[in-house]
């Protein structure tokens, strides 16, 4: 089975956007792959956290990983501070890069400009995640459009390392996510929904409680048209909260067009909230037992077992072409 490899920071509550993009096809690709799911937690201290928060977050994020539907005896779900060959492996990669190529770095320089100072870990981010999914073998990234950079200057130093030193590590292979819904903020239907998001409004998280997502999508951004019909570019909204229920129901858009057919905006979007709180009523469900039990801290010990084994031997090899320590037994 080829090996997939992905990282979710712990910051914020994972949103029905990130849900519909990204946790769902985690669940389908699990059967077919070889999957190894990390939280970075390391990747989230290029900015301050709170650290109680932090930790928080983190439990958190295992337990929806968990809770959606990923199989703990199908995929490796680890933390990656609890794998220190990440910060290790990321060193090694910071050293075969040059400076120029890292402040060339998209995200690098939307989060830098217009500030007097930024860690110096916003600038080093790209060669720890490019150790992230070297350190694996990774055949594959699922990733979005914004994190395609990013793997390209992997696989850029993946070549680099095994020209310059040996050929230790796989040049993974980029997936961009299949064409389908992208769910959109429900007071800006123009622009992506975001777990970061200081409008609380514009949100649905995984964790909302039923009244919440309800008050939520009643107050969702439509027009004064007053039909429903699919139109992302002149009915944005009320074609985002189509979008939104044709992925959890697993159906075609012009189906849930038609069930509304002759509806009254409230009655659609009362509609679209049942669905949604519907879908979201076991995931929530399994995390609650998830989050408190002894379960989770289980199969996150197993998970950083088994990530460490694989890890710390490519991290050997990386070490050892390197000529770093002193030679090892074959």
């Amino acid at each position: 089975m080829k090996r997939i490899f992905s990282g979710v920071q712990p910051t914020g509550t994972v949103t029905i956007g990130n849900y519909i993009g990204a946790f769902r096809q985690f669940v389908e690709l699990q059967h077919e792959y070889d999957c190894i799911f990390c939280i970075v937690d390391q990747h989230a201290i290029t900015v301050q956290q709170d650290p109680q928060e932090l930790r928080e977050n983190i439990r958190s994020l295992a337990a929806l990983y968990l809770a959606v539907g990923l199989d703990p005896k199908k995929v490796t779900l680890f933390i990656q501070s609890e794998v220190p060959a990440h910060a290790q492996a990321a060193w090694i990669m910071q050293c075969i890069s040059s400076i120029g190529e890292l402040e060339r770095m998209t995200q690098f320089k939307d989060k830098s400009t217009g500030k007097e100072a930024v860690s110096a870990s916003l600038l080093t981010y790209p060669p720890l995640m490019a150790a992230d999914i070297l350190l694996y073998q990774t055949d594959i990234v699922p990733v979005g459009d914004d994190q395609k950079q990013h793997i390209e200057l992997t696989r850029d130093l993946a070549e680099r390392f095994n020209k310059r030193y040996k050929n230790v590590v796989k040049l993974p292979e980029i997936q961009l996510p299949k064409h389908g819904a992208r769910i959109k903020s429900l007071q800006d239907p123009t622009k992506k929904m975001s777990k970061s998001d200081e409008n609380q409004k514009a949100t649905i998280r995984l964790l909302d409680t039923p009244k919440q997502i309800e008050k939520k999508i009643k107050s969702a951004v439509t027009d004064s048209e007053g039909f429903v019909a699919y139109d992302p570019e002149n009915k944005p909204g009320v074609s985002n909260l189509l979008a939104i229920e044709a992925s959890l129901r697993g159906v075609s858009i012009d189906e849930v067009v038609k069930k509304y057919e002759g509806s009254q905006y409230g009655a659609f979007k009362q509609g679209v909230a049942d669905v949604v709180i519907s879908h979201l009523a076991p995931i929530q469900q399994r995390y609650e037992e998830l989050i408190v039990s002894e379960e989770l801290d289980l199969l996150l010990d197993q998970g950083a077992e088994k990530a460490n084994a694989i890890a710390s031997q490519t991290l050997s090899q990386m070490e050892d072409a390197m000529g770093l320590g002193r030679k090892r037994a074959k």
